[in-house]
């Protein structure tokens, strides 16, 4: 067998699964590194700053540890065990720089407006114009104060209570306030005093401090932090900022991408710290609307202009101030054709006629080839229609829809910088950007108290060794080089069997045919090809396999392929009855297809029972051979892990952390719907499990749950089938449970002991069994979605872009003072900038200890079934991810709104809330029946998801 670089095998499922594709997808920047690499040294300029020693701040680690030995022990949230010792030292740099604190109190205040208003942007404004308000009593504070623009404001001086300020209400644009302008009242009320010396005895370890809740401290420093950078940037998501002087590139028509910074406040040992990290997202591009439109008109697109338009906002400036508003929908009709009932003009009236009455001076360019755009608000019964040429695409804004796979691609390409640049970036643009470097004028932060160190943390970190490999019965173990190794002339561990099976050609009508017919000798050579891999590899497999054809209707006719998914069906359901059903179906695809794949798994998946791989034809059709062999040999290794097989195992030593009890290893995971999905549209949760003393084989349970709700509802009886399931194969149940959670934000840590927990307890009392049973539990959430970044100081410690290497672990200097947490990276990073992954554990009932966890993970990263490499996260939650992107297909229809129609018809016509949410309840309860009964019962003991 060649080597196969890791690969998605399928297409891309929405948010979670990013660019996808059939092969090699997911290493790209997101999860699983991108493979290769050499181990030795690296040029001296690609290492950032070069050799440093750890910051003197961590001299007293080992105390901390030995003092937490007083603690009582407890599961929930247990206090860390010790630090991890096993493996080579090594000395980085991480992207946190040391916050000084004030030495007095920070004072906390509670703000109502009245009258109260939930317009953002109006909210917004009146906290502008009481930054601007010089009420006697009031403005001598304003340079001491900062706010979140919603309720909370923090200031370093105290401020005289009751204090109630006014402020008339103004656009901004208009002059100043009129006789018609509205009066609100800010009421700004004293909650508590925050002590800065109660945070300091935490960060020191203070065991009287555990308890202490750091939150409303750390919040209110990041409030101060942040500030500069909300008054100077634009704000996306939470601590990302975004800037106009900023690097920026052409990502599509009409958008581009911008870096940014990503800023946020993190306790750790002895020293309030700031992570600040380069991120990226996709902006609009400010200009025209009409010029906009008429752009995508020439590109002969429509479709993505509403893509484009949804939840974009425009600024009108004909009423003689600034206006934004959102776009509801691009109307059919230009303004000449636009009629609506004017009272102020007697009745009916064109929005061409109307302008040209209302606002003389404005003479309409584009009256009668372009359309006019709706800007009512979302529960307006009627239209309020604009020309699109009075319509401004505002500078900052982000673009909230889906970006297609190529516009992903090019994301990547612009965001994958080398170590080094990032440092660079952050260090010198970052920091200044931000308002953290003494210089900065206008930085709010030295009339606070507050100051930021900026010099990177140095810390100390491990490189941990690899665990041996072996295939073919346990035969001679292979050598792991970086992260990965070479199976050439090896076969797997267990081969699967293969009774029979069938090719399926699907053949699109509009697109040239890659095969004259079932007797191809280009056919012939493929199936042959593959058959010969798959026996190599120790698949058993004797027969030929069964040829079909079906044939599309063009996509012209059948926009949503319901018609062509329908002859997919009757084709396989017709050949199944006359033979019987296969192993599985070869599908062979000639293009990528946002409806076929998604809908033939659901088919196969769901309905008929029965496993399918694809193959895309330019992928192996007239490809060298050695190309081609490595793309067999990935889909070999996705065949034989459905089948049952294992593709590899580790040595036992590697493996006696799970192997000591009986042990079931839990992956957990929730997808949710995204841009572009209809409102409604469910979340899909996954669980799957180990079944065998090799951990290689984990099946799934899926369910569909209530949207965008990140906690699993029907957690109790998915791990009972779990459960029951390795009772089943085992002939008993599990003496310990291990649980990685994946996808879940350290705010929502404790939700999971309130909500998770309690399920999963609860299914140990259910599922049947003689006597009373309670298997030992721990909980453990990895974390992808932080901005924590290494740097080796040294290059004898680096890999050849200047990365950490495989193996890297820390758990000290930038990690929770009292929590067990650590970072950990098992994966080659060979383009960009390396990430590991975040391992805190919440609950744990087997008092692992800390080298017995982050090896013991380190080592289960080189079992993810489809790679010939250690992956970033550990396998048993990598999977629950891909059984979530599966489930993603069988809704697809639900998920995919936006590929197959407008903005308009998604968001619907105006409609009050109630409507709204009755709608929702409609889609969510059409999107159950859709799901059925999930996965059909002959595919669920097996990994059908792979």
């Amino acid at each position: 067998m060649s080597n196969p670089s890791r690969g998605r095998g399928g297409y891309p499922g929405g948010p979670r699964g990013g660019g996808g594709g059939f092969s090699g997808g997911r290493g790209s920047g997101t999860r699983g590194g991108y493979g290769g690499g050499s181990r030795g040294g690296v040029p001296g300029d690609l290492i950032f700053r070069g050799p440093a020693s750890v910051d003197q701040r961590l001299a007293t680690l080992d105390h901390l540890v030995s003092s937490f030995n007083k603690l009582a022990f407890k599961p929930e949230r247990p206090h860390r065990p010790g630090f991890g010792t096993l493996g080579r030292q090594i000395t980085l740099r991480a992207n946190f720089f040391p916050v000084k604190l004030p030495k007095g109190p920070i004072y906390d205040y509670h703000v109502e407006i009245t009258p109260s208003t939930d317009i953002k942007r109006i909210r917004a404004r009146l906290f502008e114009l009481l930054k601007q308000s010089d009420q006697e009593g009031w403005q001598q504070f304003v340079p001491f104060i900062h706010h979140d623009g919603s309720q909370r404001l923090v200031s370093s001086k105290k401020l005289p209570q009751p204090l109630d300020v006014q402020v008339q209400y103004y656009e901004d644009g208009e002059a100043g306030p009129n006789t018609r302008s509205k009066t609100y009242t800010f009421a700004i009320m004293h909650t508590t005093d925050l002590d800065v010396a109660q945070l300091t005895k935490y960060l020191s370890g203070d065991i009287k401090s555990r308890d202490y809740d750091v939150q409303p401290l750390v919040s209110a420093v990041n409030l101060v932090l942040q500030t500069y950078a909300a008054n100077t940037g634009v704000r996306v998501g939470k601590n990302r900022y975004f800037f106009p002087s900023e690097e920026r590139f052409e990502l599509a028509l009409g958008l581009e991408a911008v870096k940014g910074f990503f800023t946020s406040a993190r306790p750790a040992f002895n020293e309030l710290m700031v992570n600040v990290g380069v991120c990226m997202t996709a902006f609009y591009r400010p200009g025209n609307l009409a010029d906009a439109i008429m752009a995508f008109q020439r590109s002969s697109d429509g479709a993505m202009l509403q893509r484009f338009t949804q939840k974009l906002k425009v600024t009108t400036r004909h009423l003689g101030y600034k206006q934004k508003k959102p776009i509801k929908k691009i109307m059919p009709m230009s303004a000449r054709r636009t009629f609506f009932h004017c009272e102020e003009y007697n009745g009916k009236i064109s929005v061409e006629e109307y302008f040209k009455r209302k606002y003389p001076h404005i003479t309409l360019k584009h009256a009668d080839d372009l359309p006019v755009i709706d800007i009512s608000g979302p529960n307006s019964k009627f239209p309020i229609c604009v020309p699109a040429e009075l319509c401004e695409i505002e500078p900052g804004q982000a673009f909230r829809g889906r970006l297609n796979e190529k516009e992903t691609a090019n994301m990547i390409r612009f965001a994958c910088n080398p170590p080094k640049i990032n440092a660079d970036a952050i260090v010198q643009g970052g920091l200044p950007t931000l308002g953290f470097t003494p210089g900065t004028m206008g930085s709010p932060l030295s009339d606070f108290g507050i100051a930021v160190d900026n010099n990177m943390a140095v810390i100390p970190g491990r490189e941990l060794p690899p665990p041996r490999i072996s295939y073919e019965g346990g035969g001679r173990s292979l050598n792991v080089n970086n992260g990965t190794w070479n199976i050439l002339d090896v076969k797997f561990h267990n081969g699967g069997a293969i009774k029979s099976w069938w090719v399926l050609v699907v053949r699109e009508k509009d697109g040239r045919s890659v095969f004259s017919g079932a007797d191809d000798p280009v056919l012939t050579n493929l199936w042959r090809g593959f058959g010969e891999k798959c026996r190599n590899s120790g698949i058993s497999l004797g027969s030929q396999p069964v040829k079909l054809a079906q044939s599309l209707v063009p996509r012209a006719e059948d926009p949503s392929r319901q018609q062509a998914l329908d002859s997919i069906r009757q084709k396989i359901k017709d050949s199944i009855a006359e033979r019987g059903k296969p192993t599985f179906i070869l599908i062979l695809l000639s293009r990528r297809d946002n409806y076929i794949y998604p809908g033939i798994k659901r088919i196969c998946d769901v309905e008929l029972g029965v496993h399918t791989i694809h193959m895309l034809t330019d992928k192996v059709v007239g490809k060298e051979p050695n190309k081609q062999d490595q793309y067999f040999s990935n889909v070999a290794l996705k065949l034989n892990t459905k089948l049952g097989g294992i593709n590899h195992v580790l040595d036992s030593d590697s493996l006696k952390w799970l192997t000591k009890a009986k042990t079931m290893v839990v992956g957990m995971d929730v997808t949710h719907p995204g841009p572009g999905s209809i409102e409604g549209t469910p979340s899909i949760a996954a669980v799957v499990a180990s079944v065998d003393n090799s951990f290689v084989q984990f099946p799934a349970s899926l369910r569909c749950q209530e949207t965008k709700k990140e906690m699993i509802t029907d957690l109790t009886s998915m791990m009972i089938e779990r459960l029951m399931f390795y009772a089943e194969k085992n002939q008993t149940l599990p003496d310990r449970v291990f649980v990685y959670r994946d996808g879940v934000s350290e705010g929502q840590f404790d939700t999971v002991l309130e909500e998770e927990l309690p399920r999963i307890l609860e299914a140990f009392k259910k599922v049947p069994q003689r006597k009373v049973y309670r298997p030992l539990l721990t909980i453990i959430i990895c974390g992808k979605r932080h901005h924590a970044k290494f740097w080796p100081t040294d290059s004898q410690f680096a890999d050849r872009n200047g990365n950490t290497r495989p193996g890297t672990v820390v758990d000290r200097g930038i990690t929770a003072v009292f929590d067990f947490d650590f970072y950990l990276q098992p994966h080659v990073g060979l383009q960009g900038h390396v990430k590991a992954t975040h391992y805190t554990v919440v609950y744990d009932e087997n008092r692992l200890g800390a080298d017995e966890l982050q090896q013991g993970t380190h080592t289960a990263s080189y079992l993810y079934a489809r790679a010939t490499k250690a992956v970033s996260l550990v396998p048993a939650a990598y999977y629950a991810d891909l059984a979530c992107e599966r489930g993603r297909c069988y809704l697809n229809d639900f998920l995919s709104a936006d590929d197959k129609m407008s903005s308009s018809v998604v968001s619907g016509k105006g409609r009050g809330k109630v409507d709204k949410e009755e709608e929702k309840l409609r889609v969510f309860q059409q999107a159950k029946k859709a799901w059925g009964e999930g996965v059909h019962p002959d595919l669920r003991a097996s990994m059908f998801y792979i």
